[in-house]
């Protein structure tokens, strides 16, 4: 029903957050990831997941379309539902999520609270299949204690692009002494080529 909501961030709270558009507050449930890219007052896009149930209608949504596909694969899981989705989100990344998969690394999803021995190896068997291994970053930090690399992997994400496609050009550039701009020009310069 909703793809997504664009609107200022009138309120950020420990699961959720409030998005306001014309005049209409909207409780968007989501991730730990999701909320360290949002700041009170800033204009944000959120991609939205709609769910109706019987007590009522539940938004959840992301700052990144990224990670509301994989919310979409972890609720395919039996005995998923979006509590546990946004606690797995909330653990790990799409990228850490997807490797896990591969791996078989029911560990790392384990972490993630109510999510035990038998769910980590659903997830991992009934997704398997699912998971498009050329958008998989191997090796997933690369920048050690880097805020300027860190914002501008944000910010290039925030144009469209998958973490995926934009670690890998990461990986090309030595961060260390560039300030956020010119990092945010070099990787698109890479994404341009490619």
């Amino acid at each position: 029903m909703y793809e997504y909501i664009i609107g200022r961030v009138a309120r950020i709270k420990e699961d959720y957050v409030v998005v306001e558009n014309n005049g209409i507050g909207y409780r968007i449930y989501t991730s730990k990831n999701s909320l360290v890219n949002l700041q009170i007052d800033e204009k944000t896009t959120m991609y939205i997941y709609y769910n109706l149930r019987e007590d009522g209608v539940y938004l959840y949504g992301f700052t990144t379309e990224e990670e509301l596909d994989m919310f979409n694969l972890l609720l395919l899981v039996s005995k998923v539902g979006p509590k546990v989705g946004l606690n797995v989100l909330s653990t790990l990344n799409p990228n850490q999520i997807k490797l896990a998969i591969l791996r078989n690394d029911s560990h790392a999803l384990c972490n993630a609270p109510g999510v035990g021995k038998k769910t980590a190896s659903r997830i991992i068997l009934e997704l398997k299949d699912r998971i498009d291994k050329d958008d998989i970053v191997e090796e997933e930090v690369i920048i050690e204690d880097n805020d300027e690399a860190d914002i501008a992997i944000h910010g290039i994400m925030s144009l469209g692009y998958s973490r995926g496609e934009v670690m890998k050009v990461m990986r090309k550039l030595d961060t260390t002494k560039m300030v956020t701009e010119d990092i945010i020009r070099e990787a698109l310069k890479l994404l341009s080529k490619q």
